[in-house]
């Protein structure tokens, strides 16, 4: 741009332009961003402020997801617990139905039986960030980008899958003949009910993840079409800069020439 001496108010112009151009240009330096307001780019700004809503979102819906499924990992482990010790227990009746067993055995094995649907109720009380996951009322919302999920857990305790009464004792008798035949039979229906359990919770687990992937994966891609609009090009605005800085140099140098011009035009005058 050709700046002429006797054009101050061209000069003046170049240097306010200039000096903008400065403070806009350190701006996007400091911050790496071309789009810093509306009124950078009113459009821009405003899709640029969309994206990073959306990208928040996703981020969010990830956690929720992952949150949730470390929860769901929890009770699935108590339940993984409590197919263990059902199996342990079908082991003991079956060792206690065997016709070589004394009294003094017989009784051994049931205080093993008792001690082992303790350990099924203490299973049942599994709780994640003080929230109790088994006990049949617990219900999980996992709030996503994509609406929300709701997961029931199941009641797993002993005495719902009919190994106590209500008063907490043991319904699995040893005494009689009989008495192993219905625990053996009480015991395979709470295995299947538990392994039932165990599999539709691996399979919601398994959805969560495959969720908590998709979540990241378009949390990403929104992130670098964001930075792709809205981050600076550096080389560009520290070129940008310096040209500015240069024309700001130029118009304070001219402007000091015109003022001593006229400076020196009055003083002839005089």
């Amino acid at each position: 741009m050709g700046i002429s001496i006797q054009n101050s108010a061209g000069m003046l112009k170049t240097l306010n332009s200039s000096s903008s151009a400065i403070q806009s240009g350190m701006k996007n330096i400091a911050t790496g961003l071309k789009i810093n307001s509306a009124a950078d780019d009113a459009s821009g700004y405003q899709i640029l402020t969309r994206m990073n809503v959306s990208a928040g979102t996703l981020a969010q819906s990830s956690q929720n997801t992952q949150t949730s499924n470390a929860l769901l990992k929890t009770a699935d482990g108590a339940i993984g617990s409590t197919v263990s010790s059902l199996s342990s227990l079908h082991d003991q009746l079956l060792k206690a139905a065997n016709g070589t067993n004394n009294d003094a055995d017989i009784s051994a094995l049931q205080q093993q039986v008792n001690q082992t649907v303790s350990q099924i109720s203490d299973n049942a009380g599994v709780t994640f960030n003080d929230k109790s996951l088994l006990n049949g009322s617990t219900k999980i919302t996992v709030a996503g980008d994509n609406g929300y999920n709701n997961v029931s857990l199941p009641d797993m305790s002993a005495q719902a899958l009919g190994l106590q009464d209500s008063k907490g004792n043991s319904t699995l008798d040893l005494s009689s003949s009989k008495g192993i035949a219905d625990a053996l039979s009480v015991v395979d229906t709470a295995l299947q009910s538990s392994l039932s359990q165990q599999t539709k919770l691996g399979a919601t687990q398994e959805g969560l993840d495959f969720s908590a992937s998709n979540y990241t994966t378009q949390a990403a891609s929104v992130t670098d079409a964001a930075s792709t609009t809205g981050d600076s090009d550096m080389a560009k605005q520290i070129t940008n800069l310096k040209s500015s800085q240069t024309q700001q140099t130029i118009a304070l140098h001219l402007m000091t020439l015109s003022n001593h011009r006229n400076t020196d035009v009055l003083a002839l005058l005089g």
